[in-house]
């Protein structure tokens, strides 16, 4: 099979122990980003399978319309809106999906929350430009973690916060109460109070039409002057202009971010880069080397699948029935 990989920015995916699976296809890899319509049409040209990197190529009718020979789609993790499934089904294109380990992004977060609460970025700098210690940081122990919500990431963040002593709580739909409660932890008793008296509150919700704004600009504005607000899921989540807004009124007084609304971010005129109280990581919640090794040895054992004629973990059965 022809196989196009588009998206690899690092060019890792032919060093990873499971690009070897792919042994006697012919792959092409692309290691930068297009969103035109044209441009990705050239590239995937007599591609019959696909292989896509999370969410970072959309994959539209009118894209699928230039693509006559693409009979499968292989896409690491969890098909989420990037993909319009009935364009796939009609068209007759298989879709298939994996599944990822959350330990990946819950470990980032709490890198972005222990980096941002003593300031190490600010302080490296610093120290490597001939100055020595310019702030002081704030300790985690005792302070309020709140959790929203209590999902695969979120149960291990609310862990983590646990190990370091403080105090955990967390927000969310009945079902992400419910499990939270079951394994020990506080619900806060109302939305308005969980903003206002958390001093790190981190996000961890899964994007789609119901969740998508769901932190307001009144939640943030609820917040501490002193608290820090971590987004390492998804930028839709808060609604347009919030965290701007939020930031440059100091409530939240500190975010650490690792989404964008477009990615890749190739502008360092991006509003919320260079702010001494913001902390931003280019999305590489997910991106670490075992991570990928599952992600990607996933998809390729999917496109195997479907090649000798047996398809899996199908996101669009119906396909099946053309």
């Amino acid at each position: 099979m022809r196989i196009v990989i588009p998206d690899d920015y690092q060019d890792c995916v032919r060093h990873l122990d499971c690009f070897g699976k792919l042994a006697g296809h012919e792959v092409v890899v692309f290691n930068d980003s297009t969103s035109s319509i044209n441009e990705l049409a050239a590239r995937f040209a007599g591609a019959q399978a696909l292989v896509l990197i999370r969410e970072r190529t959309r994959i539209t009718a009118e894209l699928l319309d230039k693509l006559p020979e693409l009979r499968l789609i292989s896409q690491t993790a969890k098909v989420s809106g990037h993909i319009d499934l009935a364009a796939c089904t009609a068209r007759g294109i298989v879709v298939t999906e994996g599944a990822g380990d959350p330990s990946s992004t819950a470990e980032l977060t709490w890198a972005l929350i222990m980096a941002s609460r003593r300031h190490l970025v600010l302080e490296v700098n610093r120290l490597n430009g001939g100055q020595w210690q310019g702030h002081l940081g704030q300790q985690l122990r005792g302070q309020t973690l709140g959790v929203l919500s209590y999902g695969r990431i979120g149960k291990l963040v609310a862990g983590y916060g646990r190990a370091f002593g403080m105090k955990v709580w967390v927000w969310g739909r009945s079902a992400s109460i419910a499990r939270a409660q079951a394994d020990g932890f506080d619900v806060a008793p109302t939305r308005e109070r969980f903003f206002a008296e958390s001093d790190v509150l981190t996000l961890h919700v899964r994007l789609n039409a119901d969740t998508a704004g769901m932190v307001t600009a009144a939640d943030l504005a609820r917040m501490k002057t002193s608290a820090l607000f971590v987004n390492t899921s998804r930028t839709e989540l808060v609604a347009p202009g919030a965290l701007l807004q939020a930031l440059d009124t100091g409530r939240p007084g500190y975010a650490a971010i690792d989404v964008y609304e477009t990615e890749p971010v190739l502008n360092a005129g991006h509003p919320l880069l260079n702010r001494a109280n913001v902390l931003c990581t280019p999305h590489i919640g997910y991106v670490e080397h075992d991570n990928y090794e599952l992600y990607l040895g996933t998809a390729f054992d999917n496109l195997l699948a479907f090649a000798a004629g047996q398809p899996a973990n199908l996101a669009n059965p119906d396909v099946l029935a053309r």
